[in-house]
């Protein structure tokens, strides 16, 4: 029998949202700053994916540009009806403060490889929006409602996540029409969010995220005859969680999708996390938020369980009854030798621009001109690709030549601002260049100073990083055969957000060249090797 082994989507692919259409299946997954956004992969069997495309990749369509981190696309949500995809997405505008600045749009496209179309805006009352295509025709938009207001009532702090909006989508008329209802305020657990409606034999399925995306994440499921409700809670909810079961090899298992094979088999997708502990236990998630699948039935009473009866979310789950259906290997060497970058990679904020890269201008290589400190939101010029397993090395070979001490470039273990190593070449006080390791620790940014080793007359330098669970540790050389450690043995655990609190992202490989003097100064990249072990 053949197995599905989760995660399914490996290293920050959260909040999945998984549609099939015809014999394919899609799945797409919140991207947050990270550019072009949205990421969407695809499956014929449930056991093997590959990422496609990511399809919000012009300014017109998702405008990031200066969002703070972990802000940017929540949750996206992708159905397919009446011959084409429906993609919503939410544009986290603030993540900070009592509100949430979420203005939520709609894109559309009759293949999943586009083009989309341009978005049609929603609503902004709160984010993680989700399509629901009745089998009337008619199509209804359900969100969470975000109360930010500051006040008490009873002795009790107002809850912020204050129920799930529905309200209809006259798509003729290009926009939300009709009375707003808010169907549903949750369960006891709160924190309710990520819905998602299903109709199965009469009876309207509102599926929700709750308890918060950490340890106490939760799937929850109620029903109604009625899609303005009211809706009464699955007497055995959860329907997954892995809240209360430390010894889970998945933790905070959560925010889910539900699908049916061809054959009539029903599927949960579900972010999930693969922790790392600190020396003091505490779990971290380097990997971020992954995408998982677990297996469920519909019971005599009307209600969804999982295979086994329990609420418990597995490693190993049973496939579907379709042919397998592997892809080719996935290719994570990039030689930039071709006219497009590997699809692994991914910009800050913004689309790279021929001014600050470029695979044209040196034959074979990767040339970035420096942009902004990588303490900016603006104008970076970096390239990163997920971390999707904690035993790991990458490797690049640099041609890289400062003229002041504005100028850096490398190899980075980067997070987001507040988290990250980098492994680069900076001029020193006599304008010669050195290699050293840097760091931001919750924003408190350093240097190893006892890692530092003059690269004076080098024309080309390999930089490696391997990393071992939660230790981290960079190399270099100067023909890329004899490798020299350099810097301490750093915690790779801080690439989190378990670490970094209140960022919900994942850890990232990235090369990158800042220029602070604005001159532009060129890194070149022969080639980018990620592998796992």
């Amino acid at each position: 029998m053949s197995i599905i082994v989760n995660p399914i989507l490996r290293g920050f692919n959260p909040d999945p949202a998984i549609c099939r259409a015809g014999e394919d299946f899609f799945i797409a997954t919140s991207t947050f700053e990270w550019w072009p956004g949205v990421q969407i992969h695809h499956s014929r069997d449930l056991v093997n994916w590959r990422l496609v495309t990511r399809p919000l990749d012009r300014v017109s369509q998702l405008d990031v540009k200066g969002i703070e981190h972990s802000a940017g696309i929540w949750a996206p949500d992708l159905s397919y009806a009446d011959g084409q995809f429906w993609l919503i997405y939410t544009n986290v505008l603030n993540a900070g403060g009592p509100w949430k600045d979420s203005p939520n749009f709609l894109a559309t496209a009759k293949d999943i490889m586009g083009p989309w179309s341009e978005p049609i805006y929603l609503n902004a009352s709160g984010f993680d929006p989700g399509l629901f295509h009745d089998d009337d025709g008619r199509k209804w938009l359900v969100n969470m409602i975000w109360d930010g207001r500051q006040f008490e009532v009873k002795g009790e702090r107002r809850k912020r996540f204050a129920g799930i909006l529905l309200q209809e989508y006259d798509h003729k008329a290009r926009k939300l029409v009709g009375p707003i209802t808010n169907i549903w305020q949750g369960s006891p657990v709160g924190t309710t969010e990520g819905p998602h409606l299903y109709k199965r034999d009469g009876w309207y399925y509102l599926l929700t995220a709750e308890g918060g995306t950490g340890e106490t994440h939760m799937v929850s499921i109620a029903r109604s005859k009625s899609i303005t409700g009211p809706y009464e809670l699955h007497p055995n909810n959860p329907l997954l969680t892995a809240k209360g079961k430390p010894h889970s090899p998945l933790t905070r298992a959560g925010h889910g999708s539900l699908v049916e094979t061809p054959s009539g088999e029903w599927y949960v997708a579900h972010l999930s996390s693969r922790p790392v502990k600190d020396p003091q236990g505490k779990n971290h998630a380097i990997l971020g938020r992954e995408t998982c699948i677990q297996k469920f039935v519909w019971c005599d009473d009307g209600w969804p369980r999982l295979e086994d009866g329990t609420d418990n979310v597995k490693i190993e789950v049973p496939a579907p009854k379709l042919k397998q259906h592997p892809w080719p290997k996935d290719v994570t060497r990039d030689d930039f030798d071709g006219p497009e970058l590997n699809i692994h990679w991914q910009t800050l904020r913004e689309p790279l621009s021929e001014k600050y890269c470029s695979l044209k201008e040196r034959k074979g290589w990767l040339r970035l001109a420096g942009g902004n400190s990588l303490f900016s939101r603006y104008q970076q010029s970096l390239l990163g690709r997920r971390i999707q397993s904690v035993n790991c090395e990458v490797e690049t070979c640099m041609d890289f030549k400062p003229w002041n001490i504005q100028q850096m470039a490398g190899l980075l273990c980067y997070y987001d601002r507040g988290g990250y190593f980098y492994l680069a070449v900076v001029n020193d006080d006599g304008l010669k260049p050195r290699l050293s390791v840097f760091k931001s620790d919750k924003s408190e940014y350093s240097e190893y100073i006892e890692s530092r080793v003059s690269v004076a007359g080098v024309e080309k330098l390999y930089l490696k990083a391997r990393m071992s669970g939660p230790e981290l540790r960079f190399s270099w050389s100067k023909d890329g055969k004899s490798w020299q450690p350099i810097g301490p043995a750093l915690d790779s655990w801080k690439i989190s957000d378990g670490y970094s609190i209140g960022h919900f992202t994942g850890g990232f490989w990235a090369i990158g060249c800042q220029d602070m003097s604005g001159e532009f100064a060129p890194a070149y990249f022969d080639y980018f090797d990620y592998r796992e072990e």
